[in-house]
């Protein structure tokens, strides 16, 4: 179990996502220290320096940048987005895969000889292939290295339908699963709009025909990267409050369930895979993997997600 007295946080990467990341979770009040390490050494300490200014606007918190391994030494949770981004709308996630493989890879042996009982988030993508490969560079429990996964997508969808609906997003329950990418899909069975199900409310509200909206609203959350990326070259602020919301659940145990990167051992008759899931996180990160009651569909839709990330897999190995 990773040292939780020290509430420290290092940040590998200073870029967009990193740097977002960090100034949320300064403002947060989580952390008491948060280390920012990149290869461009200068980035980070200039992305530090700038957040320690705001040292008078928000909890104490010491923010300053570090060097690898020696700044994982007594840290609660090492979140990793240090890595190639996407290049542009036309590029996928998994175009990623071999480069980021590799930094990642370097990144978990170097937490690994200093700092064994660190937890660590992945958020570089493709996510939920390279939580996988982070893991089988471990041995550590299945709890300890999760991925952002699915988290913001959910958000994103959250949002989507609070918009539509006309009601506050913090009165609807909705999950994407699989992967955060192009094949994630929407599990309507679990949608909940202030404590009816997505049918029943629909019933009650009689505004639209919502079935047939469905298809476009999730071909919206998935494609919310793209045109994030397109409008200003890369995302940073939905994730960096994902990211946030994920580790404050850690820190705080708050057994808070939400669709992280989680490798399966069974689950939903899967193996051998890491995909977003709901799972209850607290103090040793994924706390259970919850088994959802899925319709039919939907669970040929998890096999499907979970076949595109295992063949990424395959090839890269």
């Amino acid at each position: 179990m990773a040292n939780f007295k020290s509430r420290k946080v290092v940040i590998v990467g200073a870029g967009a996502v990193g740097s977002g990341f960090a100034f949320a979770l300064a403002q947060s009040g989580i952390a008491e220290e948060i280390t920012l390490l990149d290869v461009n050494t200068d980035l980070a300490k200039g992305q530090a320096l700038d957040l320690a200014h705001g040292a008078p606007f928000y909890r104490p918190v010491s923010i300053q940048a570090g060097s690898a391994p020696d700044a994982y030494r007594n840290a609660a949770i090492v979140v990793v987005t240090a890595g190639k981004a996407q290049a542009g709308p036309g590029q996928s996630r998994l175009d990623l895969l071999q480069i980021n493989a590799k930094i990642v890879t370097s990144i978990v042996s170097d937490i690994q000889s200093v700092n064994p009982d660190a937890i660590v988030l992945v958020a570089t993508n493709p996510v939920d292939v390279l939580t996988h490969v982070a893991r089988l560079r471990t041995d550590w429990p299945r709890g300890r290295i999760l991925g952002s996964g699915t988290v913001l997508d959910s958000a994103r969808f959250r949002w989507l339908l609070a918009e539509h609906c006309g009601i506050s997003p913090q009165n609807i329950h909705a999950s994407i699963l699989g992967e955060h990418g192009d094949s994630e899909f929407a599990a309507w069975s679990l949608v909940h709009v202030g404590g009816l199900q997505m049918d029943d409310y629909c019933s009650v509200c009689g505004k639209c025909d919502f079935v047939r909206r469905r298809p476009q609203i999730l071909e919206q959350v998935r494609r919310s990267a793209y045109h994030i990326i397109g409008y200003k070259g890369s995302t940073s602020f939905g994730v960096a409050m994902a990211m946030t919301q994920i580790v404050r659940a850690i820190l705080r145990n708050e057994r808070r369930v939400m669709t992280v990167s989680a490798p399966l051992e069974g689950e939903y008759g899967l193996r051998d895979v890491t995909l977003g899931v709901p799972c209850v996180l607290g103090a040793n990160g994924i706390e259970e993997v919850i088994q959802a009651r899925l319709t039919p569909d939907e669970m040929q839709q998890l096999a499907h997600s979970a076949s595109v990330l295992q063949d990424s897999l395959a090839q890269l190995q």
